[in-house]
């Protein structure tokens, strides 16, 4: 009995999983334990999964997505193809939507969101992976500018540093693959709290979400985050703020905003998008604040 559940621990670890999309804060690790890289392999089917890598955002497309497929091929994969799309021609020729039809995992790698953005917004090949990843057909990764155009409204540039103001960030449309989200990467490490901040004033409907570097946010289709990494995700829940003078100031004055809900969480914990709460990892003990310690 023993064996038999353990060929099926092991048979569920090379079989594609329920919806995924897993967004990175980028500088993922790629060399030693590789444990975020290592779970979207997991989920594309291991062994069996067949990969497909865009390295589109890149300045080096060819060298990025070599890399990649040296870290895939590291752990056992066997059938990787890279999306090699330079041009927004080439990213509406049909031959890739033909590619994608077999493929069980899409990793989206760092460079430039804009550029990404550019080559494959409005695509039938962007078409199709937003559609199969929300069907839960495929595993979807993206890395630093593959993260930022997961949004429907996506952070393209902008400053840090700051006090939140309306000219410290750069809003365009993203990919909307998570439409509901404006997401923000190499968050805690390149201080972009009031950049983050700055844009959920401008669309207090959406719900802000930033990543440090090698972290991620893993989406569900049951509306759970799970946490995973060595940094922190940081939530931005406007769902309940009274006040902001978004519209009423210049673009550089600052900005106030007022009954905001903000959640840190680290790895093992997880976020439910639809009751906005967060439940912390279960080795976690939870302890309730207690003002008298204050």
């Amino acid at each position: 009995m023993m064996q038999l559940e353990s060929q099926a621990l092991e048979l569920d670890k090379l079989r594609p999983t329920k919806t995924t999309i897993m967004v990175i804060g980028g500088a993922e690790d790629k060399v030693h334990g590789k444990e975020i890289l290592q779970t979207f392999f997991n989920r594309s089917g291991g062994v069996n999964a067949k990969l497909a890598v865009i390295p589109s955002a890149s300045r080096e497309p060819g060298a990025q997505g070599d890399r990649y497929r040296k870290v895939f091929e590291d752990m056992g994969g066997r059938d990787i193809k890279i999306f090699d799309i330079r041009e927004r021609y080439q990213g509406e020729d049909p031959i890739w939507s033909e590619y994608l039809e077999d493929r069980t995992g899409v990793f989206m790698t760092g460079g430039d969101q804009l550029r990404l953005c550019a080559l494959l917004a409005d695509t039938p090949l962007m078409e199709k992976i937003r559609t199969r990843s929300l069907e839960g057909k495929i595993a979807l990764a993206g890395t630093s500018a593959g993260a930022a155009v997961m949004g429907h409204h996506m952070i393209a540039g902008g400053g840090s540093g700051s006090s939140p103001n309306r000219s410290l960030v750069d809003l365009t449309n993203g990919l909307a693959i998570l439409p509901d989200l404006i997401v923000d990467q190499h968050f805690h490490n390149r201080n972009r709290m009031a950049r983050l901040l700055s844009a959920i004033a401008s669309h207090p409907d959406k719900v802000g979400i930033g990543i440090d570097e090698d972290t991620c946010a893993l989406f569900e289709g049951d509306g759970q985050i799970q946490v995973m990494g060595k940094g922190t995700v940081t939530i931005i829940d406007p769902t309940e703020i009274s006040y902001t003078n978004a519209t009423k100031v210049g673009v550089a004055d600052p900005l106030n905003l007022s009954n905001l809900r903000v959640h840190i969480m680290c790895h093992g914990d997880a976020y439910d998008l639809r009751s906005r709460t967060m439940k912390p990892g279960v080795s976690e003990t939870v302890m309730p604040l207690d003002s008298e310690n204050f």
